[in-house]
C-alpha cells in the first residue's frame, strides 16, 4: 500500500496532535512533518515535499492565507484549510480556495461535533479522496483571466448570448462539493448578465458560509448573484445560490416559479443544501427543459436527482475525471447511466452555453 506524507500546519500543539492521531489511525498517511507558523510551512513544503498539507488559517509571523499563496507560486501541493466558523473565518477560508487551496474543514469538527463527537472519519475519507485524484493546480480566476486570449470568451462578454432561433433550457442547475467552489470560480464569470435562464448551485458547505460565496461571486460575476430566500422568485439573469443549513426545493405558483427554503428532509439527506433534493423538486416543474450540472465531489448526492431529470427528458452534464479534485458524484451518474455527457471544465461553460 502507497503511503501519503502530510505535513500538519498549526501553531496549537493541541491541534497539531489531533490532525496527526487522526492521520496516524489510517495506514494510508504519515505525518512527514509539523509547522508551527506559515513561515516554517513554505520552508518544509519546499524541503519535505509532502503529498498534501493540513493548513491552520490563524497563525502568527505568517497566517495560512499568506503561506498557501507562497506554496502556490512556488512548491504546488494540495492543501487543505482548518478554519473557524466565524465571519472572517468564512471569509478567509474562501479566499484561501480562490488562491488554490483543495478543500477546507471547520476546526471545531475535528474536536467535537453537536453530539460531542468528532468528525476525524469524514476528515480522513475527504483528504483520502483528495489525495486518489489527480490534482493538478491552475492560476487563480482573476490571474488566468488576465492572460485569457480567447476569442470567443471575450466576444460574449461584450455582446452577450448570441441569439437563438429557439430557447432549449429555462434553467441551469449546478451541483458540487468537494472542489466545487474552485470549479464555479472557472465557469460561472464567463456568463453574461443578460444570459437568458437562471442559475441554481448547491454547493455542500457549512452553515453561514454560503452567503460569503454568493457575495464574492458576486463581485467576480456578470451575473448578479444572490443567496437564496424563501419564497423568492426563479429570475432569469441571476446565479442563485442555495443556502447552507437548509434545503431548497422549487415551487409553481401560479404564472411564477419560487424557492422554497426550510429545514425539513426525509431524515436520510447528508447535505444541506441535497442536490437530490433540490433536483428532485426541479425535474417535475422544468422537465425536458432543465439542465443538471454535476461538478466535482465526494459521495453520491445528485445522483438520485438526476434520475429524475431524466425520466422527465431533461439533461444531465457531469464534469471528466480529468478535471475533478473529487472524481466521486460526477463519476456515481455516470456509473447509473444518467449522464448525456461529461466535459473537461474548461469546456463546461461552453457547452452549457450551447445546450441553452
Amino acid at each position: 500500500m502507497k503511503q501519503y506524507g502530510v505535513l500538519v500546519v498549526d501553531d496549537s500543539a493541541f491541534m497539531r496532535r489531533a490532525i496527526s492521531l487522526m492521520l496516524e489511525e489510517d495506514p494510508r498517511f504519515f505525518v512527514i512533518g509539523i509547522a508551527r507558523n506559515g513561515v516554517e510551512a513554505v520552508e518544509k513544503v519546499k524541503r519535505l515535499k509532502p503529498d498534501l498539507v493540513t493548513m491552520d488559517v490563524e497563525m502568527p509571523e505568517m497566517n495560512g492565507i499568506s503561506a498557501l499563496d507562497q506554496i502556490m507560486k512556488t512548491n504546488p501541493v494540495p492543501v487543505v484549510m482548518i478554519s473557524s466558523r466565524t465571519q472572517d473565518g468564512a471569509q478567509e477560508t474562501l479566499q484561501a480556495l480562490s488562491l488554490g487551496a483543495v478543500d477546507f474543514f471547520l476546526k471545531d469538527n475535528l474536536i467535537r461535533n453537536r453530539n460531542g463527537e468528532n468528525q476525524s472519519k469524514e476528515f480522513i475519507e475527504r483528504l483520502s479522496g483528495i489525495i486518489e485524484a489527480k490534482w493538478t493546480y491552475s492560476l487563480p480566476m482573476e490571474q488566468s483571466h488576465e492572460n485569457d486570449n480567447n476569442e470567443d470568451y471575450h466576444k460574449q462578454e461584450e455582446h452577450g448570448v448570441p441569439i437563438k432561433p429557439q430557447q432549449n433550457t429555462d434553467m441551469v442547475l449546478i451541483g458540487c462539493s468537494t472542489g466545487g467552489p474552485k470549479a464555479l470560480q472557472t465557469i460561472l464569470p464567463n456568463f453574461p448578465k443578460n444570459f437568458p435562464v437562471p442559475i441554481v448551485v448547491a454547493q455542500h458547505m457549512p452553515p453561514g458560509f454560503t452567503k460569503h460565496l454568493a457575495d464574492r461571486f458576486n463581485t467576480l460575476c456578470q451575473m448578479e448573484v444572490k443567496e437564496v430566500q424563501n419564497n423568492q422568485e426563479v429570475k432569469a439573469g441571476t446565479i442563485f445560490i442555495c443556502p447552507s443549513g437548509y434545503q431548497t426545493r422549487f415551487e409553481k405558483q401560479e404564472d411564477t416559479i419560487v424557492f422554497k427554503v426550510d429545514n425539513h428532509d426525509d431524515g436520510q439527506e447528508l447535505y444541506k443544501p441535497s442536490i437530490d433534493l433540490t433536483l428532485s423538486s426541479a425535474a417535475p416543474i422544468f422537465k425536458d427543459r432543465l439542465l443538471s450540472v454535476i461538478l466535482t465531489g465526494m459521495g453520491v448526492d445528485g445522483t438520485k436527482g438526476c434520475g429524475l431529470v431524466k425520466q422527465f427528458r431533461g439533461k444531465v452534464f457531469v464534469e471528466a475525471e480529468d478535471t475533478c479534485i473529487v472524481y466521486g458524484m460526477p463519476r456515481a451518474v455516470m456509473e447509473a447511466g444518467y449522464a448525456d455527457r461529461q466535459y473537461k471544465l474548461s469546456s463546461m461553460y461552453k457547452e452549457i452555453t450551447a445546450n441553452v
